[in-house]
């Protein structure tokens, strides 16, 4: 894979790509959590638990309100993964797939282990986060796929028949490299997505993904980001599924009012591009960030899925000051997600004050180890 062109980045530009950065990464979290309380209830379920309105707010998760899953966990290793990547280049080690591997191979140490090793210097600092060593619910193939070092290829992938949102659910971070084409993180996406789902339908949906999140970090409508991904997925050989399900998403909003059924004609939470279909949709009607996250997670489907990818796309579309302020303040890790946020912001747009032939800041590389 080929290095992108570095850009030139002006303060309000940094400014601007900070908050999306953050937007994005709390976005998908407070999403995460909203639907964590649900994503096994039908919605006559969680009606009888928590009105006719549904959910409307937090709901407790894993013994608290706020908590959120193994799709949260997994994006910030992946955010990780690609600040290692870059910090490495100076090696002339550019492989960003390998990088997010890794990453996500530190990240199956949290659901084996019961706290950090603090004698592994190399893992950085995220991997010493404690409250990271606990099991939310991973899915099967996430685990199976990450339990060996040998990375699979599109050719050989993991789990050849895995189909869920596993995958998608960590895949944010990749529209997030907007220095990049979309094309490449499409392809960065789809790779990262074979290690622990095969199925063409769940990694071309990672990928579309990726690529909608890169059109609204870069300013974009909704609308234009979702045509960007289908121009690019339509080369890509299994598509149809994903292409077809992006499209219901779309004339789904000349279709009346939004309502829960209307959500659920989209897709079950059993596909990956059902989840992606849905989340789409809710982000395209939804009146404001609260709205579309309240209609992401009030259904019978996925809903900690769901919630997350909308979230996703709603906060890098605009920016942390959009976020329900309620749900932020009581969100699991927030301070780990703001850090890492802020951190992949600075590298994005000053990595080359921090590492590179001449210069070398010692936190930095402490934090993200080139080893």
């Amino acid at each position: 894979m080929s290095a992108p062109v570095t850009s030139v980045w002006g303060r309000a530009e940094q400014q601007d790509f900070r908050s999306r950065v953050r937007g994005c990464l709390l976005g998908g979290a407070v999403g995460d959590a909203l639907g964590a309380g649900v994503a096994s209830l039908s919605l006559d379920e969680i009606q009888a638990a928590h009105g006719i309105d549904a959910v409307t707010d937090l709901v407790p998760a894993y013994g608290r309100r706020g908590a959120v899953t193994a799709g949260t966990q997994l994006t910030l290793f992946t955010v990780d993964g690609l600040i290692r990547a870059q910090v490495r280049r100076d090696t002339g080690a550019w492989h960003p797939p390998t990088d997010v591997h890794r990453a996500h191979l530190r990240w199956a140490l949290t659901q084996r282990e019961w706290g950090p090793d603090e004698r592994r210097k190399d893992n950085g600092w995220l991997a010493c986060e404690e409250w990271l060593y606990a099991r939310r619910d991973p899915s099967r193939e996430c685990l199976t796929g990450l339990a060996e070092e040998t990375m699979g290829t599109l050719d050989r992938p993991r789990n050849p028949t895995a189909r869920d949102s596993g995958a998608v659910t960590r895949s944010a971070p990749f529209g997030l490299l907007v220095g990049w084409e979309p094309q490449l993180v499409l392809q960065l996406a789809v790779e990262c997505a074979a290690q622990t789902h095969g199925h063409p339908t769940a990694y071309l949906s990672a990928g579309a993904f990726a690529v909608i999140v890169h059109g609204l970090a870069r300013g974009e409508t909704v609308d234009v980001s979702v045509q960007c991904a289908l121009a690019l997925l339509a080369a890509r050989p299994g598509h149809q599924p994903v292409t077809d399900a992006l499209k219901h998403a779309l004339g789904a909003v000349r279709q009346g009012m939004p309502s829960p059924a209307l959500v659920e004609s989209l897709g079950d939470g059993r596909t990956a591009e059902g989840v992606l279909a849905v989340a789409v949709y809710c982000a395209l009607v939804g009146e404001d960030i609260r709205h579309g996250l309240r209609l992401a997670v009030n259904h019978g489907g996925a809903s900690e899925a769901t919630g997350a990818l909308c979230g996703s796309l709603l906060g890098a579309l605009h920016g942390e000051t959009a976020l329900p302020p309620g749900w932020v303040a009581e969100l699991e890790g927030r301070a780990t997600v703001l850090e890492l946020a802020d951190d992949f912001a600075m590298e994005m747009t000053q990595g080359p004050a921090l590492h590179g032939p001449a210069i070398n800041a010692p936190g930095w590389l402490a934090r993200y180890p080139r080893a």
